[in-house]
C-alpha cells in the first residue's frame, strides 16, 4: 500500500507544484480586517482558493469563520491534525525574484510563503488527496488545518480551539526535518519609559539589550540545556506607544527555567522609572523521542530519504506551542536554514514532491495505528 500511495503521490506531482504556484502568487499579507475577512482580503483569498481546490479534489470541507480553513478525510471524531498556514510575511526589499511571481529557475521556486508554509501545508494536501485517490479508509480521519494568522499571533489558531476540539495527534510542517520532539519556550518582554525617564531607557538599551552577547549573559541567564542548548535572546527595535519609548525582546528559553524566573531576572536590571510587560509567553514543548507519534514520524522520513532520522529540537516557534498533541515536522531538510522571511524565500520541487511522500506515508501510518501517547 505504501508503494501505491509513492507512486500515486509522483503522478499528482505536476498538478501539485501548479497549485502551489497558484496559492503563492496571492500576497497573503495580513491587512485590516473586513467582514467574514479577520486578517484581511488577501488572506481570505488564500483561504478561499485553496478550500476551492480541495472541493475540486472531492473533500468535505468547512470555513471556520474566515480564521481557518479544514479539508477533512475520513470518519470518526479522533481526528489526526496536519496544520499549516497561508499567511506570509511582507515581501519586502533585495528580491531578484518577484516575491508573488512563484518564479521557477533550474527546478527552484522562488515566492513568498513557497517554504513558509504554502508549498508545505499543499505538499499535505496532495498527500492526502493520493490517500483517497486510493480509496484507503483509515481507523482515524485526517484533518488538513489551513491557518491564517500563524505569522502575527496564532488568533487562528485561539479561535478554532474554541469551535473544535484539538487532534489526538499530528503534526506541523512548519519547521524542519528531522521530526522536531521538543520546542523551547518563548517569553516576549517589553520595557518602556515616560519623557521623564527616557534617560534612564537608553541606558538600559545600550547597557544590556545592545551589549549581551545574543544568550542573556548581560542578565545572568546564559544557562544550557543538553538538549535544547543555550538560551538566546533577540534584541528588538526601539517604538514609540503615545509619548512611551519602548523596546520588545525575545528570550528562546530551554527547559529547566520558566518566564516567571525570566522576568524576576530582567526587573532586578530595569533602573527605576521604568516598565515592564510581558507580552507572550509560550511554555516549552516536549514529546517522548520513542513514543508512538516520534517514532512514526522519523520512520517515514527514513523511508523515503534513507537518512538519519532521530528526533531532534528546536529554537523556533509554531503552532506546536498552542496546538496539543501536535509536533513540528518539516519541511526543510539538514542543511536548508535561512529561507523563511529573507528575500527570494525557495523550495526546490523536488523537495516539496518528497515532502508529499513523507507527509502521505506519515499520515497513512498515523491514521491506520495511531493510538495518542501523552
Amino acid at each position: 500500500m505504501e508503494e501505491m500511495l509513492i507512486q500515486k503521490i509522483a503522478r499528482n506531482a505536476d498538478d501539485m507544484i501548479e497549485s502551489i504556484k497558484a496559492i503563492v502568487r496571492i500576497p497573503s499579507v495580513k491587512s485590516e480586517p473586513l467582514p467574514q475577512m479577520p486578517y484581511g482580503k488577501a488572506i481570505h483569498e488564500a483561504l478561499i482558493a485553496v478550500l476551492a481546490l480541495a472541493q475540486e479534489m472531492g473533500f468535505e470541507t468547512e470555513n471556520v469563520d474566515g480564521h481557518m480553513g479544514i479539508v477533512k478525510y475520513g470518519e470518526g471524531k479522533d481526528y489526526i491534525g496536519i496544520i499549516g498556514h497561508l499567511d506570509v510575511v511582507e515581501a519586502g526589499d533585495g528580491w531578484k525574484h518577484a516575491p508573488f511571481g512563484a518564479e521557477e529557475e533550474k527546478g527552484r521556486i522562488y515566492g513568498r510563503g513557497i517554504l513558509d508554509n504554502k508549498g508545505a501545508i499543499l505538499s499535505c494536501l496532495y498527500a492526502l488527496y493520493a490517500i483517497k485517490q486510493l480509496h484507503i479508509t483509515l481507523q482515524h480521519p485526517i484533518w488538513i488545518l489551513f491557518g491564517t494568522d500563524e505569522e502575527s499571533g496564532f488568533h487562528d489558531l485561539q479561535y478554532y480551539l474554541r469551535k473544535h476540539q484539538p487532534p489526538i495527534m499530528g503534526f506541523t510542517p512548519d519547521c524542519k526535518y528531522p521530526v522536531v520532539y521538543g520546542e523551547r519556550g518563548r517569553c516576549t518582554l517589553q520595557v518602556s519609559a515616560d519623557p521623564a525617564h527616557y534617560d534612564a531607557f537608553c541606558t538600559f538599551v545600550n547597557a544590556y539589550l545592545q551589549q549581551d552577547n545574543g544568550m542573556g549573559k548581560c542578565f545572568d541567564l546564559e544557562i544550557e540545556d543538553q538538549e535544547f542548548g543555550k538560551m538566546q535572546l533577540s534584541r528588538g527595535k526601539l517604538h514609540r506607544e503615545g509619548e512611551k519609548l519602548c523596546v520588545a525582546f525575545t528570550f528562546a528559553y530551554p527547559f529547566g527555567i520558566d518566564a516567571e524566573t525570566i522576568m524576576r531576572q530582567v526587573r532586578s536590571f530595569l533602573p527605576d522609572g521604568l516598565m515592564m510587560q510581558c507580552l507572550i509567553n509560550w511554555k516549552p514543548v516536549r514529546f517522548a523521542k520513542d513514543g508512538f507519534l516520534c517514532r512514526t514520524l522519523q520512520s517515514a522520513y527514513e523511508k523515503i530519504t534513507g537518512a538519519d532520522g532521530t528526533p531532534v529540537t528546536t529554537s523556533g516557534g509554531t503552532y506546536a506551542k498552542l496546538m496539543p498533541h501536535i509536533v513540528p515536522f518539516g519541511p526543510s531538510f539538514p542543511g536548508q536554514k535561512g529561507i523563511a522571511h529573507l528575500p527570494d524565500e525557495w523550495m526546490d520541487k523536488e523537495d516539496l514532491i518528497k515532502n508529499a511522500m513523507i507527509y502521505g506515508i506519515s499520515m497513512l501510518r498515523l491514521g491506520s495505528e495511531g493510538t495518542y501517547e501523552e
